[in-house]
């Protein structure tokens, strides 16, 4: 049983990366398709294609390997003639589609050519081109050359005669930056609606004013440390006991007001405890459905210092600071409460710069992971980890016995939404093939036309993407070393669900 429920850990993992990836292409494929661009194929995952169907114009189709998807939309490299056209070319022209208009008349010149000339080898003196591509250039010269030639035709592939106006780099800039941001913005909005549903739906686990343990004695801080130290937790007849402990009061008693107060919360009955020290006060239960009160003399006790999160304060020794303050001697049942609606702001803020932070020190995390691999050690719970390593927690928490259920969902729910804001913020690094890279690629193109226009040099062409060719296979190598040494470690040093929540 616990097998098949760890299988279907990571059939559910698997289907939430298959349903983010999706709905990422999904917010550059509606624009896209809005905006008049030719949508050739949407696709989830890389590799092999599992299943596809053709709809309309475009095919829609699942491959083998989750690590990504895409849209192919013409025009991600715009022809040579695109890109060498300026206003000045084309007559009473000033916009971007009339430079599209003229370099396609270009490229058919280009294209009759190659033909023409293939078909006529009457004269010695003319050249024959056996070898040319769709551009009519043949194929020859340098390595490099011929790479950014094959890469222009390769993504100019299924525009026919006269829809060079549906191709991508035919946009103008507010468009192409929708087209390319509309990805990463459906992310964030996932991302935003799931931690929406864990936090204000299901709640964050959190102290309770039901009693979960009575403490017997009232042992100093310090003392209760070197106890824990020596591995001796008992109560010794010197010991004085809790007023929790004298009065009676039970494991699954829930605390409803103290000294006449309502308890609002298990911090805030805290601090009523710590102000009472040495009093007698009022405390009234609710225990198998009835109300009681009882009169608890509250003791004054060596207790940690906290912060307003409740967090031990220490000292520069690292020493846990104590102070003399009201002890009643009762821990409390964790439960699950949703947040306030007016912290859900702050909280979705904290998570996406949290996000970026950890996307900033990433190469460095790297390093140090390639370092473990080599080396061997421990991995950090709070390092790194690939779509491997994140199914193998998956699959731990559907079949851990740990949590109940509803933790199980909120833990899943909580993986999902952090690989969506990770996800916004991975594409949106300024380099290609990433949408950040072309989204770079427009505001230089945008500012390189105001610029020109500023000049009085008029419109001009299409930056030349394919000229970063080397910059993207660059970036596509580090992706693929990053991939491999994250599913080795994850494969060979996995990091644990015991790692990440402990237990």
């Amino acid at each position: 049983m616990t097998v098949l429920l760890y299988i279907l850990g990571v059939i559910l993992f698997l289907a939430a990366i298959g349903l983010s990836i999706g709905l990422h292409e999904i917010g550059h494929l509606v624009p896209a398709k809005k905006f008049g661009v030719k949508v050739t194929n949407y696709m989830i995952g890389f590799g092999p294609t599992l299943v596809s169907f053709k709809r309309g114009e475009t095919r829609y189709g699942i491959k083998l390997l989750p690590l990504g998807g895409f849209i192919a939309m013409p025009g991600m490299y715009p022809p040579k003639e695109a890109t060498h056209t300026r206003a000045q070319d084309v007559p009473n022209e000033k916009t971007v589609q009339g430079i599209v208009r003229e370099a396609a008349k270009k490229r058919h010149a280009n294209q009759e050519l190659a033909h023409s000339q293939a078909q006529d080898h009457t004269d010695p003196q003319q050249p024959v081109v056996t070898d040319t591509r769709e551009d009519g250039t043949p194929r020859k010269g340098r390595l490099f050359e011929n790479t950014l030639a094959d890469a222009r035709e390769f993504s100019n592939r299924g525009i026919e005669p006269g829809e060079e106006h549906r191709t991508f780099y035919a946009l103008n800039l507010p468009k192409r930056l929708v087209v390319m941001f509309g990805g990463p913005f459906m992310n964030l909005l996932l991302g935003i609606a799931i931690l929406a549903l864990v936090l204000l739906g299901i709640g964050v686990p959190g102290p309770s004013t039901t009693v979960a343990t009575v403490v017997e004695c009232a042992v100093p801080a310090s003392e209760a440390q070197a106890r824990q130290a020596a591995g001796n937790d008992d109560c010794t007849p010197k010991d004085q006991l809790t007023p929790a402990w004298e009065t009676g009061i039970k494991p699954g008693d829930k605390i409803l007001e103290i000294g006449g107060t309502p308890v609002e919360s298990w911090d805030h009955m805290t601090e009523q405890i710590r102000a009472a020290a040495g009093t007698t006060v009022p405390i009234k239960l609710e225990r198998d459905g009835q109300v009681i009160t009882k009169d608890v003399p509250i003791i004054t006790s060596e207790r940690p210092k906290t912060d307003e999160n409740g967090a031990p304060i220490v000292n520069s020794d690292g020493i846990p600071e104590t102070e003399q303050a009201g002890f009643l001697g009762v821990s409390p049942t964790q439960e699950l409460n949703p947040i306030p609606v007016s912290e859900f702001p702050a909280t979705v803020w904290s998570s996406i710069t949290q996000t970026f932070s950890a996307l900033f020190h990433l190469p460095q995390r790297l390093v140090e992971i390639g370092q473990i691999a080599i080396s061997g050690g421990d991995r950090p719970a709070d390092g790194p980890i690939g779509v491997v390593g994140i199914g193998r927690v998956a699959g731990e928490i559907v079949s851990t016995d740990l949590f109940d259920v509803v933790d199980k969902v909120q833990l899943g729910l909580s993986l999902v939404a952090s690989l969506n804001f990770f996800l916004f913020a991975f594409n949106l690094v300024p380099l290609l093939p990433l949408d950040g890279g072309h989204i770079a690629v427009a505001l230089y193109e945008g500012a390189r036309r105001r610029i020109n226009l500023a000049r009085g040099r008029g419109i001009v062409g299409p930056f030349d993407t394919a000229r970063l060719l080397p910059l993207t296979y660059g970036v596509v190598g580090v992706m693929l070393v990053m991939t491999f040494l994250l599913l080795y470690v994850d494969l060979f040093n996995p990091i644990t669900l015991r790692d990440l929540f402990g237990g």
